[in-house]
């Protein structure tokens, strides 16, 4: 990935989609899908005082009340409709895809590898390049196979070789043929959500298990890391890493730019940090932007309640953003925050960055546009800045499954009609994307 000639975007500057493999599939059966079946009436029941406070209740209401939208089910069956989803790559003017391998699929009995599943994998990665498409493989992306859940997951680091197993057998069908690689992804969110909060499978709530699973999970990269290096010296690895725009409330308080940074360096930088010489770009996923004042929150406002829908993130108990604009998970929006942390991670880490999804929650599709002309702008500028961004992946293709919030949340770049045989539609931000995408590289 050599440094762009041009200002801001080169020729070979990659513009793709992202997805994950438990969020599109369908029919997979890992610790997610059971956690699911578990909770689904609970999280039905309490919908109301989960999320009652969002503008747009009125029009989730049933659907957040109905047990049925905490079930990930057969998703919106990309397993079997990738070769329709490959065309719309092409109608948008993508030339490149992040897509997840799901491990539970793979290795369903601990030992025991299912080759059906890893010739079907072989299949997507052949025709995804024979469509002219640059395959980025994500090897983890929070779901896990039941038996390595039941051992205990990543909390405990002498299964981190289970993994690096899993890794190895797909290494030569899967993983080198894709050239680009991410190992891991959020592994903040997911340690934050899971064992911090305590929401999301195994619901542990326990800061000194977190810190583990944080620190197993750096250890997990850099093994596999090695090892694919040792096989395969050209391929191009990294990770998926949420970054946020943490901000001081008032710019010139020496109190609220302490609190601005202490929070950026643990849910930005620390894990990043770690892994830093066993990464050949910097990947990092872009939704939020924060305003930190003082230590505590007093007196909070209403809007300060949407970090219980906050999936990607832990509470913001120092957090004092403006009132909108919000997304329809009650997000704050401020795309061009993007740029400062492009900035950040460049100053940190002088590697290539690819930006490994950015989007935005909006069934009507009235502020994707907007999201993706910022943060595309927020791309640019740090390029002709003298930063390296040598990709931009929004979030998502396809609207999908989104974890503990279900079926409502609409993030795609296509909707998927599941009532009526899975119809995709490209929704009406698509037609700038194409247009931008077109004008800029040639294809």
């Amino acid at each position: 990935m050599a440094k762009d000639e041009s200002p801001a975007f080169g020729d070979g500057f990659l513009w793709g989609a992202s997805t994950s493999a438990h969020q599109v599939e369908g029919g997979n059966h890992n610790q997610w899908t059971v956690w699911e079946e578990a909770n689904a009436g609970r999280l039905a029941a309490t919908a109301q005082e989960r999320l009652g406070f969002l503008p747009n209740w009125s029009n989730i209401k049933a659907r957040a009340e109905d047990p049925a939208n905490y079930i990930s089910d057969n998703a919106v069956d990309h397993y079997h409709h990738y070769l329709e989803d490959f065309k719309l790559l092409d109608k948008i003017g993508l030339n490149a895809f992040r897509f997840g391998v799901e491990w539970s699929r793979i290795e369903p009995i601990e030992g025991q590898f299912n080759q059906d599943a890893i010739n079907h994998y072989k299949r997507y990665i052949a025709e995804l390049k024979g469509h002219g498409v640059q395959p980025v493989i994500n090897l983890w992306h929070w779901t896990l196979p039941v038996w390595f859940e039941d051992m205990g997951g990543f909390s405990k680091k002498k299964n981190i070789h289970y993994f690096e197993r899993f890794v190895q057998k797909i290494a030569q069908d899967l993983i080198i043929p894709c050239r680009v690689v991410i190992i891991i992804n959020e592994a903040n969110s997911y340690v934050g959500m899971s064992y911090l909060e305590g929401e999301w499978p195994p619901k542990q709530k326990n800061i000194f298990k977190a810190f583990k699973v944080y620190a197993n999970l750096a250890s997990a990269h850099k093994q596999v890391y090695k090892m694919l290096k040792t096989r395969e010296p050209n391929l191009i690895i990294g990770s998926a890493h949420q970054c946020n725009n943490n901000q001081p409330k008032r710019r010139h308080s020496p109190l609220d730019r302490l609190v601005a940074a202490s929070a950026s360096y643990g849910w930005n930088w620390w894990w990043l940090n770690r892994i830093k010489n066993h990464q050949d770009f910097v990947g990092f996923n872009y939704y939020f932007t924060d305003y930190f004042k003082g230590v505590f929150r007093k007196n909070p406002t209403h809007h300060n309640k949407t970090h219980r829908t906050n999936q990607r993130g832990l509470h913001r108990r120092r957090r004092h953003n403006p009132p909108g604009p919000l997304n329809d998970l009650g997000w704050y929006m401020e795309p061009s925050g993007m740029y400062r942390v492009i900035m950040q991670i460049a100053k940190r880490y002088n590697k290539p960055i690819i930006v490994t999804e950015t989007g935005v929650a909006d069934e009507q599709d009235q502020y994707r546009q907007w999201w993706l002309e910022e943060t595309i702008k927020a791309t640019e500028r740090a390029n002709q800045e003298g930063a390296n961004v040598v990709g931009y992946f929004y979030w998502s293709l396809l609207d999908n499954f989104e974890w503990s919030t279900g079926w409502w949340p609409k993030f795609g770049l296509v909707s998927v009609d599941r009532e009526h045989d899975m119809k995709r539609v490209l929704k009406p931000s698509v037609d700038w994307l194409a247009k931008f995408i077109k004008s800029t590289t040639a294809r």
